[in-house]
């Protein structure tokens, strides 16, 4: 029988997912994939996290409790930097460890700590580390990687396309909105793209026939671009990734306004969401911040979004008289 690796649908899950699959698939294993957010997920996750956690980081939790018991393995990567000379969110480093201590009769977890801030090394080693969970074979590991690593690059290439990364995923088409409003959707990953905690944001816009354009529809060369021209440089992979985005969609005029949706409680998006804000403002450009945590009424963010959607149709209006 295959050994069966579970990963939850969270966090990092929309942006190395096919990657992760075909590695761990390269090498015999089953995936298991927790189930999409739903309430009981996230009451699982709200129940057994610390209270000040953030909500991607409950919703996490809810997810492996819903895969513990399904699985031998749980893929819980400890991520300390995924870039040169960057980080991602300090919360990452002590994910693995935030779950063992919290989550009761977990299956073996793989943690393997990957930091690519100063050099690949560690990446290799991780690479290795996890692997051999599942195989002794050196060759083959390497193998696996290298296979995943392409793996990774067309889903990119595809959300480059205009897909979502659920799209790219599961072999969806991009909407065709040629004419008419586009906005930007900025914000990371997981809280864009989880249409429970999003409460399905992006299906509400284009079911108004307005295009979206979130940061990972945007060429990784077009944001280093412009994250080169910050007065300082930002070490926080998200938010070099969300400011450049957001300069990027204003200054070449894809799109008519920005939402920026945040989690309550993140020290990240509380500095870069104020960031962003300043300078898409003070460029004249309608901008619309939207925080969600575990208390978040649908029918409050769908009035917010109705009101911001009807303010660029009317201001679209406007200017064709």
């Amino acid at each position: 029988m295959k050994p069966r690796v579970g990963i939850p649908r969270a966090l990092l899950y929309y942006n190395y997912y096919p990657m992760w699959k075909e590695f761990f698939e390269r090498l015999g294993a089953e995936i298991v994939l927790s189930e999409l957010t739903n309430k009981k997920i996230l009451d699982d996750g709200v129940n057994c996290s610390v209270d000040d956690a953030c909500l991607p980081i409950k919703l996490f939790h809810g997810h492996v409790i819903d895969l513990k018991d399904r699985v031998d393995f749980l893929f819980i990567p400890r991520l300390i930097s995924v870039q040169r000379s960057e980080y991602i969110c300090p919360k990452f480093c002590g994910l693995p460890d935030m779950v063992v201590s919290l989550v009761n009769d977990l299956p073996t977890v793989i943690d393997v700590t990957v930091n690519m801030r100063n050099n690949n090394s560690s990446l290799r080693k991780a690479v290795l580390d996890a692997g051999r969970y599942i195989t002794g074979d050196v060759v083959r590991i390497y193998s696996a990687y290298k296979s995943s690593l392409q793996k990774l690059h067309e889903f990119q290439r595809k959300m480059e396309e205009g897909l979502t990364p659920l799209e790219a995923m599961h072999g969806g088409k991009p909407s065709s909105f040629k004419e008419g409003i586009k906005i930007g959707l900025i914000g990371h990953p997981y809280n864009i793209y989880d249409n429970y905690a999003s409460m399905d944001i992006i299906r509400k816009i284009r079911g108004r026939g307005i295009g979206i354009i979130t940061q990972d529809m945007i060429r990784e060369s077009e944001i280093d671009r412009i994250a080169k021209t910050f007065p300082k440089a930002m070490f926080w992979s998200f938010g070099k990734k969300i400011m450049a985005a957001s300069e990027y969609l204003i200054d070449e005029k894809k799109v008519e306004g920005i939402i920026y949706m945040v989690a309550f409680g993140c020290g990240l998006d509380a500095l870069v969401g104020d960031l962003v804000e300043r300078r898409v403002r003070k460029k004249g450009v309608p901008f619309c911040l939207i925080t969600i945590d575990e208390h978040t009424g649908e029918a409050g963010i769908d009035t917010r979004v109705e009101a911001f959607l009807d303010m660029l149709e009317w201001r679209n209006a406007s200017k064709c008289w």
